[in-house]
């Protein structure tokens, strides 16, 4: 079955979706469209996603047909983006300036109430005064809640109700009931003739305030997305014809020629051609110093050239970029549903219906068996019920937390596919660790040196011997050479003796490096040498004795070295409640000093990639919620087996596509982080859907009248719509103080 990044995508821009509701509904049409594998809607940035082979124009008229408009989006990245602020800055001001003009009218009325308490229609001088007032309320209903209108228009003639339904409802009754007392208030008892425009007008400019204010927190969570976009500058300057020419970034090819300069940040991923540089890659990858590149060394685009000028090769470009494949990936997880929406989204389907049956069913009551004046008393409790009852709030809680902490976990260099790992690694109670690559650097390195002689002269002497063979710890032993800018001199005689070590003649003198059956075959006395070795052995490293003209010179010792920061990391994440067991393929003698080191106490050794995935399932049948963290294709199986796999960011395309997140940094700390924003994504979730769940299910009650026999009044329509209004205030706001998450390890 293909993954679900693998099916061919398409983006819609929405009109007209407001709450769960709504998102149920589209996404409902979708589902039912030839074609469509899988349908998205992110109600927190007004989009859709629909993956498989249906055609734009057919999920564009299941969008219409279902009440609602959509349409495809054609356009780069960074253009959607922009599009999409001066879209937000031109909706912001029109709901201000909507909001200005409704409560321009309905604060001066409700002030009048308040002090004067004239809102009664009993001569023909208030019906021609509160008439006037009644059409200037009219105006504002079109004006400034049109778009409630045609919202609940259209749904109605698709057989929907959704929030628009709710808010024309509650507003379209308060003024028609109104009207019905100004021009005919002899079918009403004198104690109902009360007028209640102050309500409708209230209503629309509170809930356009809401609305407003909503929108402009709301385009703070997507600050993740908008950071990486500004990694990438909008031109490249381009080798064509012998001339350098700065162009457009989309129009950079594979195989151009491409010069940075100091101060510049790399527009596309290539290879090096000439010069030398540091670059800062800590945007991408979250390590801090700057990298060494020179000639051969690849360069990803959004990183930092510091102080020296580099001309390379377009190799990736456009969407093929590592920086445009982080920006998708942080999109899609951010429009991805968590397990715990499930609830929400049940709710929510049937929420709308079942409030205007309440209503109703509240209005009759009152009607029928409420105090006088009964008619008013009716008209105040439908009202109110419709008005506070909008689930807003309920189809913002889940997707708000998401986008801000999916956007905050690629702050941290920390990408995660989808809603469901979000949730999932703030549960997992046990995490299985590789150990090559992950824990350790994953390359051999000399770790140890030593010798009753000049340091440096000796590990000339054995690099100018190892340059002859082609063994990994040979390479370790040349690379700390050169890392010295130790001198090579030339050999002659090598010769590599099996399962002893190599022996040459540097310099004119004759040297060997092997183990302790090199020695002995060649009559070399390393009696002083052997608690040494013994020692460096049980740190888990590989001793090798060295000789210079038939007495022995001293040892050294090569080892795939410990991660600086992984015993710091393995004691957080056992801070954090996760047991911890190492799965390699070394042998048990290595991985256990590894393990003593670091305080690990559970260690499977000696290993083959399906032994691992055995281990993850076993664990599973335990009942354990397992996360694994690897970075290499061995690693592949027992990452897609775990609950959460996590995939070392400088591992392979393999484990990195496997797994359900991506650490950009080669550090456990990474794990901790992701589990840490994990915990508080879940905690805001929680906290929003909890208080929405709350707001509706003590509001409603409220609204119907529960507490009239205790207080003697009703919650005014008016006190409804603020509550409504600023709930999903409150929502987004809560979702946007995880844009100040910090990990234990950055406080």
């Amino acid at each position: 079955m293909a993954k679900e990044s693998e099916l061919p995508a398409q983006t819609f821009r929405l009109q007209g979706a407001s709450c769960a509701g709504c998102v149920n509904k589209i996404e409902g049409a979708l589902q039912k469209v030839p074609g469509v594998d899988e349908a998205r809607v992110n109600l927190a940035d007004q989009t859709l996603t629909v993956r498989g082979g249906a055609s734009a124009e057919t999920c564009v008229a299941a969008v219409e047909e279902a009440g609602y408009g959509a349409e495809p989006v054609r356009s780069s990245e960074r253009e959607l983006r922009e599009q999409q602020r001066a879209e937000e800055q031109r909706h912001y001001h029109q709901l201000l300036w909507r909001s200005a003009l409704a409560l321009g009218l309905g604060l001066p009325l409700m002030a009048w109430g308040l002090l004067t308490g004239e809102m009664m229609v009993n001569t023909l001088a208030q019906q021609l005064a509160w008439g006037a007032v009644g059409l200037l309320t009219l105006a504002v209903l079109v004006f400034c809640g049109g778009h409630f209108f045609s919202g609940a228009w259209r749904a109605f003639r698709h057989h929907n109700a959704n929030m628009d339904t709710l808010v024309a409802l509650g507003t379209g009754t308060a003024w028609a009931f109104s009207m019905l007392v100004v021009l005919l208030p002899q079918l009403l008892p004198e104690a109902a003739r009360h007028v209640y425009f102050e309500a409708s007008a209230m209503i629309i400019g509170l809930i356009n305030l809401g609305q407003a204010l909503e929108l402009r927190a709301r385009g703070r969570t997507s600050a993740a997305v908008e950071k990486l976009l500004q990694l990438q500058d909008p031109t490249a300057r381009v080798l064509r014809d012998g001339r350098e020419v700065d162009i457009p970034l989309e129009q950079v090819q594979k195989g151009d020629r491409l010069r940075v300069r100091p101060g510049e940040k790399i527009p596309v991923d290539g290879q090096v051609l000439e010069g030398s540089s540091l670059v800062d890659e800590s945007m991408l990858t979250g390590e801090p110093v700057p990298v060494k590149k020179g000639e051969g060394d690849t360069l990803s685009a959004g990183t930092l050239n510091k102080n020296g000028t580099l001309l390379f090769e377009a190799e990736k470009v456009g969407a093929e970029t590592r920086l445009a494949q982080i920006i998708e990936m942080v999109k899609n997880a951010q429009s991805s549903r968590v397990p715990i929406a499930r609830l929400a989204d049940k709710i929510s389907a049937i929420f709308v219906p079942t409030v205007m049956i309440i209503a109703i069913a509240a209005a009759l009551v009152w009607f029928n068996w409420g105090p006088d004046p009964r008619a008013a008393h009716t008209l105040v409790v439908l009202t109110s019920v419709l008005i506070i009852a909008c689930p807003c709030a309920l189809g913002l809680a889940t997707p708000m937390s998401v986008m801000v902490g999916v956007g905050k976990g690629a702050e941290y260099g920390v990408l995660v596919r989808n809603g469901k790992a979000l949730q999932q690694a703030s549960n997992l109670t046990t995490l299985v660790v590789d150990k090559t690559g992950t824990l350790t650097e994953g390359a051999p390195k000399l770790t140890d040196l030593d010798t009753d002689g000049d340091a440096d002269e000796l590990l000339a002497l054995l690099a100018s011997l190892e340059q002859g063979s082609e063994h990994p710890l040979a390479e370790a032993v040349v690379a700390a050479a050169r890392d010295r800018e130790l001198e090579l001199l030339p050999l002659s005689d090598f010769e590599a003796i099996t399962a002893h070590g190599v022996r040459g003649t540097v310099n004119g003198k004759k040297i060997l490096l092997g183990n302790r059956k090199l020695m002995q075959r060649e009559n070399i006395d390393i009696a002083a040498w052997h608690e040494r070795a013994n020692e460096l052995a049980d740190l888990g490293r590989t001793a090798m004795y060295a000789a210079v003209d038939g007495d022995a010179a001293g040892l050294i010792a090569v080892a795939d070295p410990i991660r600086d920061d992984a015993k710091a990391a393995i004691a957080r994440l056992l801070r954090l409640g996760l047991r911890i067991e190492m799965l390699t393929g070394d042998s048990s003698a290595t991985a256990e000093a590894v393990a003593q080191q670091l305080g690990i106490d559970r260690v499977h050794a000696e290993l083959l990639p399906e032994d691992k995935e055995k281990i993850v399932g076993e664990l599973l049948k335990k009942g354990e919620r397992v996360g694994m963290a690897g970075d290499g294709i061995n690693d592949a199986p027992a990452l897609a087996r775990a609950d959460v796999g996590f995939a070392i960011g400088a591992g392979t395309d393999v484990a990195i596509e496997t797994a359900d997140i991506t650490l950009m940094r080669s550090s456990l700390h990474g794990v901790a982080n992701a589990i840490e924003l994990s915990r508080a994504t879940l905690r805001n979730i929680k906290q929003n859907l909890f208080g929405a769940f709350i707001y509706n299910t003590l509001g409603i009650p409220i609204a119907a009248g529960v507490l009239y026999p205790f207080t003697g009044a009703l919650l005014s329509p008016v006190i409804a719509g603020a509550a409504m209004a600023f709930s999903s205030v409150t929502v987004v706001s809560n979702a946007n103080r995880l844009r100040f998450f910090q990990a234990t390890e950055e406080q």
